[in-house]
Formats: structure tokens, C-alpha cells, sequence
């Protein structure tokens, strides 16, 4: 079976439509932090007219005041009543780990430390995302980030899990991406078009920004 893990696409639908174009696989799972980002609205429609099982993101429990003024009650319901981890041909799905949906995986996360947040898991592989880097130590896996990649380069980032893990990368258009982007009512639009589509933060950049978070 070869599933499409798509995570972290935060509120960017012309990163996933570029995706679903090329898709062929026998399913798709989205990793959770669907709507936080320029277009919370048209990204959670096109995910729901999907044939797509979902797991729920930190950014999909708590998408904050302006995300939440751009969806419908029944939308954010629907969000939060997501499962936080889903089990799919012997492999389980989580947005950041099984134990917690915040917590940090990052090249420098000890092998020690990722095999105590994997403890109690049964399945071959566990697929998470949140941090936004394509990774793959022993048995887990980071999907990347469609939406909001830290590769250091401007792609929406994806993997389809097998037998094991194939990472990829999918070009959009930018020009539009940011275009659409500045148009939006969003307060940080300016802000993600800036530090997220005219450039991408590495990977070198995030690990450490993302170091004193560590758990």
C-alpha cells in the first residue's frame, strides 16, 4: 500500500493542489496544521473534499483568534474532534510524536530520547511532521511540510510510506503563492511571503531555533 503523508500545510492550498496533481498512491493521510496559515478557509475545503483521513496538528487544537474568525463553527469542530494519531498498514501517523503533538524531533534529538517518545508503539514506521524538515531516524519519520518548509528552498515537501519512505518535493508556483499570500487578510501575511516563499529557512537554521524548545 503506498499512502501520501501530506503535513503541515498551513493555510497554503496552491502548495497542495501542486501535490494532488501528481499524487498516485492508495491513500492519503494529512499530519494535522491544516488551516493555520493565509487561506484557512479554502485549504480545510479542499482537504475535506478529499478522500483523506486526518490527523489533528497543535496548530488545528489551537489555531488562534484571526483562523478562527475565518472558519465556521462546525469547521472548528470538526477540527478539534480530529484523531490524534491514526494506525495505517502497520504504520502509525502522529503530527509530532505519539505522545504529544508539540513535542521536537530534530537531527540532534538523541537516538535515546526519540526511542523513549516512540515507546509503547507497535507499528513498523511512525510518520510525524510539526518540525517541518524531511528526516528519517530508524523507524521514524518526518513527512516534511507542504506548506511551510524548513529545507532551504521554496517546495511543498511530502513523502508516500510503503515499505518504507520516499521523500518528496513538489514545485508550485511561487510568484503566486506570494501574490495570494499579501492579498490576505491575515496579520502575518507580509511576514510568512517574506521568511517563507521569497526564501525558505534551512535546515542548519531551524534546528537551532528549534533547540531551546527541546524536550
Amino acid at each position: 500500500m503506498h499512502v501520501a503523508a501530506l503535513y503541515d500545510v498551513h493555510g497554503m492550498p496552491w502548495a497542495l493542489e501542486a501535490v494532488l496533481a501528481e499524487l498516485d498512491t492508495d491513500a492519503i493521510v494529512f499530519g494535522g496544521d491544516l488551516v493555520w496559515g493565509p487561506y484557512p478557509r479554502e485549504t480545510l475545503a479542499l482537504i475535506r473534499s478529499l478522500d483523506a483521513q486526518v490527523v489533528r496538528g497543535n496548530a488545528d487544537r489551537d489555531p488562534g483568534e484571526w483562523v478562527e474568525s475565518q472558519l465556521s463553527e462546525e469547521e472548528l469542530r470538526w477540527l478539534k474532534e480530529l484523531p490524534k494519531t491514526l494506525s495505517v498498514d502497520d504504520v502509525l501517523y502522529c503530527h509530532a510524536t505519539p505522545r504529544s503533538d508539540e513535542e521536537i524531533v530534530t537531527p540532534e534529538t538523541s537516538d535515546e530520547l526519540l526511542e523513549e517518545m516512540l515507546a509503547g508503539v507497535d507499528e513498523r514506521l511512525v510518520v510525524g511532521g510539526h518540525t517541518h524538515m524531511q528526516q528519517r531516524r530508524g523507524r521514524y519519520v518526518n513527512a516534511g511540510s507542504v506548506g511551510m518548509p524548513y529545507e532551504g528552498e521554496v517546495g511543498a515537501f511530502w513523502a508516500v510510506i510503503a515499505d518504507d519512505a520516499d521523500f518528496r518535493r513538489t514545485p508550485f508556483d511561487v510568484e503566486r503563492a506570494i501574490a495570494e499570500t499579501r492579498r490576505s487578510a491575515w496579520p502575518l501575511a507580509e511576514t510568512f511571503a517574506e521568511e517563507n516563499l521569497l526564501e525558505s529557512p534551512t535546515r542548519a537554521e531551524a534546528t537551532a531555533q528549534f533547540r531551546p524548545a527541546r524536550t
